[in-house]
């Protein structure tokens, strides 16, 4: 998912274009000091939108890794200048709102601990992080497992384990030879290295264990079935408490440092990066023990609330997410927040996708979303490869230039150190299949990110569809609005319309399953595609891949749970509430003082799967929470 992140975002009224341009430079330095956090939070990343996890794998990956974060914040006016050709709200549709309250000003995320996820889980469970200690089981090796073997040992075993070099073993010498001391080390090798069987073998009159490989590469990503005890679920189910990651990234670190291939883990939602994130977390045939093994060395990571159950985590299994938000140094009035919260609690917010689902380039994701489903496949490289306006990554430029001076695929790679990114891909495509096969060339792009394209393109029609639903029909069910039976949608009669509310109704994504409202949206729906040269009546693609059934969506959520309070501070850096890691070690909730010099607003809500916590707060608000946007405002709190 394409995000550019900084470190906070001041919701704030502009001031004079004088004003703004005196301030410009000084603006540009301050953000980029700050930088570092994506603005824009889902309840969880819908899965057309996920990045596939990309296993840890050999030094090129970590090579390409360290280029991007060694350049993650660029020159100092990169992110202003990129800004500036950003996209608005407008731009995709986001136009309208459904409270009467005036706007107030605030910062969004000053620091990543004021925006905290808890995961729901299908029960209807809040996913807390509160408890470390480990399932008692007969069956775990003994804690000298993880400290028997030197780190001389076990760098030869992961060499070993991963095929890094031409041994076809490694023996380990046995100093203190004891049948227990030969069991334990038996035990830690094949339970830390999966994959690797032992056996003993004596040399020279001294004892050694030989570690080998039990049946080839496979064996490094089935965990072994035979050392799992019968009595106990397939599954450790835990949860993952995170500070500043992002889903991926710690499934990641998690498999690197337990040498497992990611895919053996499973969850039900991606949570984003700038933030405090918990959420459970199953994987398969891996200990408790081994997992909380990994609180002495993890970072910004504690894993906790173990059990062994008997199936994975499945995608979307999940009710929502409860959101602690807190935004600082507001300036609203306590009429202003009681009314703005009371709209929030009662009536909800317009259900739009936020900005993140479009990319924050000159080149919106949803364009080449559309020349995807115009099967215009030369749009689509152009709109990929080509140069565009603002500030990008050094390399990415100079790849662009070679691409628009040579068209040679090869030319532009070499530009390009870092190969994982969807400009690489399409190039290393282009340079197998040739230019004039870019549908195959495409197809090497991972199937995730191509979808991310056209459903970007949905999200923008609907986006725009519900901002005319909302400006033609205001907050009210009307006849010919859609409502959901089932999972059937059905159109609103006349005599019935007293039956239904504005939070019944929902519109379509547009698609060749789907049916449409039975009033001047309809219409609307069919006149924005033919302006886009696609045809309503026929969203089939001649590639499967790209035919769009079509979803619904409600037009406006009603947070449940809603609680707020306005807290006064002093200490910009000081966290305003406790997380489940500070209940954990016994951290004192903070001393704030009864008058201030800042006031927060701390809120509490949560949301149903796939919806935007950026387009709640938008509500209260009142603001534009396109990054573009922010660069172009008032941020007093910066100077």
């Amino acid at each position: 998912m394409e995000t550019v992140e900084m470190n906070s975002v001041s919701l704030k009224r502009p001031r004079s274009e004088d004003d703004v341009a005196n301030a410009d430079e000084i603006k540009r330095q301050k953000i980029l000091e700050k930088s570092g956090q994506s603005i824009e939070i889902a309840t969880e990343q819908p899965e057309d939108m996920k990045s596939e996890i990309i296993p840890n794998e050999e030094s090129e990956e970590q090579e390409e890794e360290e280029l991007e974060d060694s350049d993650e914040d660029g020159d100092p006016e990169s992110f202003a200048d990129m800004m500036k050709h950003g996209l608005t709200e407008s731009d995709v549709g986001i136009t309208k709102f459904v409270s009467s309250h005036k706007g107030f000003s605030g910062i969004l995320k000053e620091r990543y601990s004021d925006f905290v996820v808890h995961e729901i889980g299908k029960d209807g469970r809040v996913s807390h992080l509160d408890d470390f200690s480990v399932p008692v089981d007969d069956e775990d090796p003994s804690e000298e497992t993880f400290t028997v073997l030197s780190e001389e040992d076990k760098q030869r075993l992961e060499e070993l384990q991963l095929f890094k070099n031409k041994e076809t073993s490694v023996a380990i010498e046995v100093i203190e030879d004891t049948k227990e001391k030969r069991t334990i080390i038996h035990q830690a090798v094949k339970s830390l290295f999966p994959g690797l069987e032992t056996k003993t073998e004596d040399r020279d009159g001294k004892k050694y264990i030989i570690a080998y490989h039990a049946a080839g590469k496979k064996a490094l990503a089935n965990p072994r079935k035979h050392s799992w005890p019968k009595s106990r679920g397939s599954y450790c189910h835990f949860v993952l408490y995170k500070e500043n990651k992002d889903t991926m990234d710690a499934i990641n670190v998690l498999s690197k440092f337990l040498r497992v291939k990611p895919n053996i883990f499973s969850y039900m939602g991606t949570k984003d990066k700038r933030a405090i994130t918990v959420q459970e977390i199953a994987v398969l045939r891996i200990t408790a023990q081994r997992l909380a093994h990994l609180n002495k060395c993890l970072m910004n990571f504690k894993l906790g609330n173990f059990s062994y159950k008997n199936h994975p985590l499945k995608l979307g299994e999940l009710q929502g997410n409860h959101f602690t938000v807190v935004l600082r140094n507001i300036t609203g009035t306590d009429d202003q927040i009681e009314q703005a919260m009371h709209s929030l609690r009662e009536i909800g917010f317009i259900n739009y996708y936020g900005m993140q689902r479009f990319g924050t380039t000159a080149v919106p994701t949803y364009q080449i979303g559309r020349a995807i489903l115009q099967n215009n496949w030369n749009e689509v490289m152009d709109l990929i490869l080509k140069p565009r306006p603002g500030a990008e990554k050094g390399y990415l430029v100079k790849c662009r230039e070679e691409w628009a001076k040579t068209k040679d695929p090869a030319a532009a790679l070499k530009k390009l150190p870092v190969k994982r990114c969807v400009e690489g891909q399409l190039l290393r495509g282009l340079l197998k299949y040739g230019m004039k096969n870019i549908i195959s060339a495409f197809g090497i792009i991972p199937r995730n990110n191509r979808l991310m394209y056209i459903h970007s393109y949905q999200s923008y029609v609907w986006n725009n569809m519900v901002s005319k639903r909302i400006e033609e029909y205001g907050l009210r069910a009307v006849p010919g609005d859609l409502i959901l039976k089932g999972a059937t949608a059905v159109h609103i009669e006349e005599g019935d319309v007293d039956n239904y509310t504005i939070h019944d109704v929902v519109m379509p994504l547009p698609g060749f399953d789907v049916i449409y409202p039975k009033h001047k949206i309809g219409e609307a729906y069919k006149e924005m595609l033919v302006a886009d040269n696609l045809d309503i009546n026929n969203m089939r693609h001649k590639i499967r891949d790209y035919s769009l059934s079509g979803a619904y969506r409600k037009i406006i959520i009603r947070p449940q749970n809603v609680s707020w309070e306005v807290v006064a501070y002093d200490d910009p850096k000081i966290p305003l509430f406790t997380t489940d890691l500070d209940k954990l070690e016994g951290k004192p909730l903070p001393v704030l003082p009864t008058d201030g010099k800042f006031r927060a607003l701390k809120m509490e809500f949560s949301l149903p799967p796939s919806t935007y916590a950026t387009m709640a707060i938008r509500e209260v608000l009142k603001m534009d929470t396109s990054i573009k946007n922010q660069t172009q405002l008032n941020t007093t709190w910066l100077r």
